[in-house]
């Protein structure tokens, strides 16, 4: 009984190999890349939007044993933009919002790291709600050479909601404030350029993408739990949410498939000191 479990047990394993070598393969041919989206973080309270200090260390070790490379998401929109082959390896991480604990939390690690990140920030927040970031604390991210720092609106609105509420042209007034003055804020704040936007909620149509032109981006993203590929409309780009649950097994699917079926096991969580690794830039 004990060799057939074991045997079971490999077939298993060769299969995951093989699902997962044809996925690797598939997203190579269609240019496609997962980028992630964390919000919060913290010691030890996982829940909706909050993924853990340890469980995001370990997903970090985890794209290092696995050979992922965590590259900027300015390169990875110019190679979508250029039509430029991506390593099927690459990945993006992005983090919402501008939370306090994107300071505390994740910055120390992804410094020790060396590890990309880019934030999106709404600049109402800033320096005034209790839980977010403060403008010197985004500018020490910034000087680090390894956050870059894009807009999320001023004040993280749902423009489908303000659509109902407001009057045409009050409304149309609105959307082109909120993303014009967010990107002015953060440029003026640390001299540097903004190009992308964050749709809050996700909330996205073509008049959007068209009062984005105009304040000067050249790129957005959504949730849409997939990667994002060459050849989509590149103010619609697709994120994957990452969760406190994704780990080893989980964590891969969420990579290769932005989701899907539970898988049987995860890994346990274990730090990249203990693994002699450091996850992979360009």
């Amino acid at each position: 009984m004990k060799r057939v479990g074991m045997a079971a047990a490999a077939l298993i394993g060769a299969a995951a190999v093989g699902w997962a070598a044809s996925a690797i393969s598939a997203r190579a041919a269609d240019a496609s890349v997962p980028i992630l989206l964390y919000h919060r973080f913290h010691p030890t309270i996982s829940r909706y939007a909050t993924v853990t200090t340890p469980t995001f260390e370990a997903q970090l070790c985890w794209l290092a044993e696995h050979r992922y490379k965590v590259a900027p998401l300015a390169s990875v929109v110019a190679a979508l933009r250029g039509g430029v082959p991506l390593d099927p390896m690459t990945v993006v991480i992005t983090a919402d919002d501008g939370r306090r604990s994107q300071y505390t939390e994740m910055f120390p690690i992804i410094r020790r790291l060396q590890v990309p990140v880019t934030l999106f920030v709404y600049t109402h927040a800033v320096g005034y709600e209790p839980d977010a970031l403060t403008w010197d604390q985004i500018a020490e991210m910034a000087q680090s050479g390894l956050v870059d720092v894009q807009s999320h609106t001023v004040s993280h609105p749902h423009f489908n909601r303000e659509r109902a509420r407001r009057r045409p042209a009050d409304y149309e007034f609105f959307v082109a404030a909120e993303l014009a003055q967010s990107k002015k804020t953060i440029e003026e704040r640390l001299n540097r350029p903004v190009e992308f936007l964050a749709w809050p909620y996700g909330v996205f149509n073509l008049d959007f993408e068209r009062a984005a032109v105009e304040a000067g981006y050249s790129a957005a993203f959504v949730v849409g739990g997939r990667p994002a590929r060459a050849g989509g409309d590149l103010f619609d780009l697709p994120r994957i949410v990452v969760s406190d649950a994704d780990r080893g097994d989980k964590f891969e699917r969420l990579l290769l498939l932005g989701g899907g079926a539970p898988v049987a096991s995860n890994e346990p969580l274990a730090s990249c000191a203990a693994h002699g690794a450091a996850p992979a830039s360009p």
